[in-house]
């Protein structure tokens, strides 16, 4: 509710992945840059006369992943990319060409690494597994939804393991459903 994507069509684009969430009033500002090479930042066509200006520079497309979560009044600037499994705190400012890391929390103004939501090996698993791929997604969610509901914080070995039970039912209804 509230937000807004501001961006120059046909230059710059926002391409988001699947369950993505945020919270009120997010901006997403991915195109009004000014050059400022030249004498003045003034955009002095806007007054007519036949004045022109330099091209602003331009931001990259800018890209949100899969499974982020971005908090109330977030902004994100041009060119950036959200990594997945990223949560962005809120009233975060995402600055120009931002980079994460996956399952990294993110925070502030400009936004920075707080930590990750999980260790090492347990984020390489949620990267290889990638469940937003899934054919017919919700029936797998269904039939997985004891392990999207399990605190993958509380025991390394243990959440190992049902990541590797998650990995072995995905390639079994991906060899199931192929057909």
């Amino acid at each position: 509710m509230g937000s807004i994507v501001k961006y120059d069509s046909g230059i710059q684009s926002l391409r988001v992945g699947r369950f993505v969430s945020g919270g009120l009033r997010l901006k997403f500002l991915l195109n009004g840059q000014h050059e400022m090479k030249t004498l003045s930042t003034a955009i002095f066509a806007g007054f007519g006369q036949g004045l022109t200006n330099a091209p602003p520079p331009q931001y990259q497309d800018s890209i949100i992943k899969n499974d982020v979560w971005m908090g109330d009044e977030m902004m994100m600037l041009g060119g950036g990319i959200i990594e997945n499994g990223v949560v962005i705190g809120a009233r975060s400012l995402l600055p120009p060409n931002f980079r994460s890391e996956p399952y990294g929390i993110y925070a502030g103004s400009p936004a920075k690494l707080v930590r990750f939501r999980f260790s090492e090996k347990v984020r390489e698993a949620l990267i290889d597994i990638a469940w937003w791929d899934m054919p017919n997604l919700f029936s797998w969610v269904k039939e997985m939804n004891g392990c999207f509901t399990f605190d993958l914080t509380l025991d390394e070995q243990k959440t190992l393991e049902i990541l590797a039970l998650v990995k072995e039912k995905k390639q079994l209804w991906l060899r199931d459903h192929q057909q």
